[in-house]
Parts: structure tokens; C-alpha cells; sequence
């Protein structure tokens, strides 16, 4: 991963291959923004200027390069736009400096080092900074002949020199290294569902899963297709009958050093469907392609734990993986067919490409077992929730509306764009079924809400619960922004680690 460090170096005086400022729109024209002063003087004070000639608006997202000024160590400056200079008092706000930052560095791709002149308050901008550079800097070249050729200039940017930081001051260091740990948990969460479904099935998914815990002090049980067969977890085995890859269910297990009787207990569960066919309900034409992304919930879970375990929260974190290859053969499981679940209940499956709420249930169910305080599921479940939000923001619903309501600012918070979504109880008529305990489809109209009306009824009674379905932006198929890649997005690993830091906090009760 790109290395990172904080620097008091003067931007001009540090040797690096870019010197990357921020930019702004004001009243009367373009800004530049603090950290950028040294620089701004090495121009004798025209840099907005200049870059204004050359088309600059300040605008976010924009990235504009330029000669470096006379006795610059550096060759080249690489304004980023901030967009709206704040009002007087006010200062930028984390995700403007985010994106700002993952900008930068992919647009710094093929260099060794830069130095950012970003604007920094205090040690949480220089976290969000850090934070953004990583994200941004990230590349998926696993695949690619080319990326090992040295000539390509393709490869990510080697080395990042934080300006402005206080490199001894403990506050700095310490967001500085939870944005490391964090930026590389998530971009791993990335390479998951980046991986080919012929590579990642759900054997594979739980090697890596085992591995991490090994190296991070986790905990982690997994039970094959023998162990879930005698434990009764007929929705996994269901969704995972027609293919040759057998289904898995991982338990990842943190538990804080300083854990007692009075020391939260969050439970995180993954839907990890490593390619999703629709079985016998097989999808569309086109609809078949990204489909080694349906098991983003569980990456996100698995990052998020590995995450907890490395910041050392005073949380007791739990994941749970629901692995499977949801595949047509003669062995699959039929629409019509009845499903008895971990929880005792049977399922009438109507649909077999509606199978993420079938192994979340069994999943639900099973992390019910340990009573924990509150338990978040985290699925690319529906596209009817794309349709409802759009590629970019994700749904929570909830059985405890201030649950709920924690959840989404918490998202908003880190940068994940989300939205309070209901769970009408009028939409549970539409499961009933003649011949089981519920079925796994029900009106077509509000089928967002449909499935987390479904995954409601395998919760443990009294458990806070919350269903955050990812299936809009877990994988983004057009153009990068910002620090989102091309391809799959990490989304709602920010989340799930805020979430346990706020609980370690005891900010959320």
C-alpha cells in the first residue's frame, strides 16, 4: 500500500515529484486554500491567477497540473478543487478534504511522491486527508500483465508526504495510523470483490478470512458444508445446492483486551454470495456480468472486524460470513421448494435469485444465539433499493428507529452517503405463504422493504438490529470520483468501524 508519513517540511523545500494544493471558488474568483502559502509566494502571489488562466474553477472533483514555481524541489503542482471557498469562521469540511485528497492521488498515479499542502486544522483533517490519499491511490492490477511493466506509469502513488501534521504530537500519530490501518482493511474489502468468481469462491473467501484473523488476533470458526448440514442451516446449504463450490459460514471473533461484564458486544453479518446466477430463476442477459460483487456485504464485515482488532477498540466485535455460490445445476434448490432454516422456520422459496435473505437469515439467527447488544447485516440485497436511492447511497432500515437514526448519521459522518429507510408492517401479508412459515418473496412494489421485513423475522427477540442494503454503490461501474474506484467500493466498512468506535466511546448507550 502507499506509504504515508507526516511531514514539516515547507512544500516547496521537500524533493517529491508533485506538490498537491487545494483550490477554491470566492466571491470573486478563484482561492487558494490554507497550506498552499508557500507555494502561492514561490508564484509572488499569482497562482490563483495562473491557474485561472488555464481553465481552474476550483471546482470539486477537478485536478489541474502545472509547472512548479522557480526553486520548487518539486517539478510540477497539482491543484485539486475544493469547490465553495467556506464562509468567514467556517473551515472545509472532511469529506470536501477527502475527496479533494483521493483526486490528487489518482491523479498522481505512476508517481513516487507527493507532498500535500492540503488544508489542516487540527489532527482530524490530516486523519480525513490521509485517509482520502490512501483510498484514492488504490489500484487493482492483480489480473494485468501490463501493470507489471515499470514503463506503464500506471502504478499507484509509491509515497505520501503529509504537510502541515505534527509528527510527534500523540493526536496526529494516532489518526494517522487509524487512517492507515482503516484505508488497508477497506482496500483489501475492494480486492475481494474485485477477485474473479473462479478464484474467489467460498473456500477461497474463507482462507483469507482465516488467514487475517491469524495475523490480527482474531478468533475465527468456520463451518464447512458437513458442519452447517449438522447444524441445520438449511438457507445457506439451499442457496449454495446447485453449485460445486460449497457454501461457509465464517465466525470472526474480536474481543477487546480489556473486555469485561460491562463491555459492548456488536455482531456484524455479511451476505457473501461470491457469484450470483439467480440459480434456477437465472438473471437476465446483462444482469450477469458484476455479479462476483454480491458478496461485498461480507467483505465489508470482514474488513470491519479486522479493522476493530487492529485499532485495539474497547469493543467486542463478532463477524459473521455467509458464504455461498448461488448457481443453477440438477442439484439446486427449485422455486416451490421449502427451506427449513437455522431458526426452525421454513421458507417457501418463490425465487431463487432472491437468495441473499435466505443465508443472511440462517446467519441472523445463528449471531442472535450470543445476545449482543445490537446487530447490523450489511447486503448488495435488492435492486430495488438501487432503484429507490440511486448508485451511490445505501438503505438502512431498522428495528429501533433511534438505531436507525445513529446508524445514518454515522454514515454521513465518515462519507457514505445513506437513507432512513421503513419497514411497513402492511408489506408482511405479501410473505405469507399456504404451505411454509413465510416465503422469500412478496409484493413487487417496495421490494426493498419487502426483504428487510424478511430478514426482521430471524432476528432474536429484544436485539437491536439494523439492514444496510449496499447494492447501490458497493460496486460503481462507471468512472472513479473522488477516492471510489472503478469496480467495487469498500462500501460501508466506514461505517461498521465508526459504529464500534462510537459503542468502544459508549456514545451509542
Amino acid at each position: 500500500m502507499t506509504a504515508l508519513t507526516l511531514s514539516t517540511a515547507a512544500a516547496t523545500g521537500l524533493r517529491a515529484d508533485a506538490i498537491v494544493v487545494g483550490v477554491a471558488k470566492g466571491e470573486k474568483g478563484l482561492v487558494v486554500a490554507p497550506g498552499a502559502e508557500a507555494v502561492d509566494k514561490a508564484y509572488d502571489g499569482k497562482l490563483a491567477s495562473v491557474l485561472e488562466a488555464l481553465g481552474a474553477t476550483g471546482g470539486e472533483g477537478e485536478a489541474t497540473k502545472l509547472p512548479a514555481p522557480s526553486g520548487s524541489k518539486a517539478p510540477v503542482v497539482l491543484a485539486v478543487g475544493l469547490g465553495a471557498l467556506p464562509e468567514k469562521d467556517e473551515v472545509f469540511d472532511g469529506e470536501t478534504l477527502r475527496r479533494a485528497a483521493g483526486v490528487a492521488a489518482r491523479a498522481l498515479a505512476g508517481s513516487k511522491k507527493a507532498a500535500f499542502a492540503l488544508p489542516i486544522e487540527d489532527a482530524e483533517d490530516a486523519g480525513v486527508i490521509a485517509e482520502g490519499a490512501l483510498l484514492g491511490a488504490y489500484s487493482f492490477d492483480a489480473y494485468k500483465e501490463s501493470a507489471k511493466d515499470p514503463k506503464n506509469g500506471k502504478a499507484p502513488l509509491a509515497e505520501i508526504a503529509l504537510l502541515g501534521g505534527k509528527p510527534r504530537d500523540k493526536a496526529y500519530k494516532a489518526e494517522i495510523e487509524r487512517a492507515s490501518a482503516l484505508a488497508e482493511e477497506l482496500n483489501r474489502a475492494r480486492d475481494l470483490i474485485n477477485t474473479p468468481p473462479n478464484d474467489l469462491n467460498p473456500e477461497a473467501f474463507a482462507a483469507v478470512a482465516q488467514a487475517a484473523a491469524k495475523e490480527h488476533g482474531i478468533k475465527v470458526q468456520i463451518l464447512d458444508e458437513k458442519a452447517l448440514t449438522k447444524g441445520g442451516f438449511g438457507g445457506i446449504l439451499g442457496v449454495g445446492a446447485g453449485s460445486s463450490s460449497a457454501p461457509r459460514l465464517v465466525k470472526l471473533s474480536y474481543t477487546s483486551s480489556k473486555a469485561d461484564k460491562n463491555t459492548k458486544h456488536l455482531a456484524f453479518v455479511g451476505k457473501g454470495i461470491t457469484y450470483d446466477s439467480g440459480g434456477i430463476s437465472l438473471k437476465p442477459a446483462g444482469h450477469n456480468e458484476t455479479m462476483k460483487c454480491d458478496m461485498a456485504g461480507a467483505a465489508a464485515v470482514f474488513a470491519a472486524v479486522v479493522t476493530a482488532a487492529r485499532l485495539k477498540l474497547d469493543v467486542n466485535v463478532t463477524g459473521w460470513l455467509a458464504l455461498a455460490e448461488n448457481m443453477p445445476s440438477g442439484s439446486a434448490t427449485r422455486p416451490g421448494d421449502v427451506l427449513r432454516m437455522y431458526s426452525g422456520k421454513t421458507v417457501e422459496v418463490l425465487n431463487t435469485d432472491a437468495e441473499g435473505r435466505l443465508v443472511l437469515a440462517d446467519a441472523l439467527a445463528k449471531a442472535s444465539e450470543e445476545k449482543p447488544d445490537a446487530i447490523i447485516d450489511v447486503a448488495t440485497l435488492t435492486g430495488a433499493m438501487v432503484l429507490a436511492l440511486g448508485n451511490r447511497t445505501y438503505g438502512i432500515m431498522a428495528n429501533d428507529d433511534a438505531f436507525r437514526t445513529s446508524v445514518h448519521e454515522i454514515a454521513e459522518e465518515v462519507g457514505e452517503p445513506s437513507w432512513p429507510m421503513p419497514l411497513p408492517a402492511d408489506l408482511r401479508k405479501g410473505m405469507d405463504s399456504p404451505t411454509a412459515d413465510i416465503a422469500n418473496m412478496g409484493e413487487r412494489m417496495g421490494g426493498g422493504l419487502v426483504a428487510g421485513l424478511f430478514l426482521q423475522e430471524f432476528v432474536g427477540e429484544g436485539i437491536t438490529w439494523a439492514h444496510l442494503d449496499i447494492a447501490g454503490p458497493a460496486f460503481n461501474e462507471g468512472g472513479p470520483f473522488g477516492y471510489t474506484p472503478k469496480g467495487g467500493t469498500g462500501s460501508a466498512v466506514r461505517t461498521l468501524v465508526r459504529l464500534a468506535e462510537r459503542t468502544a466511546a459508549g456514545d451509542l448507550g
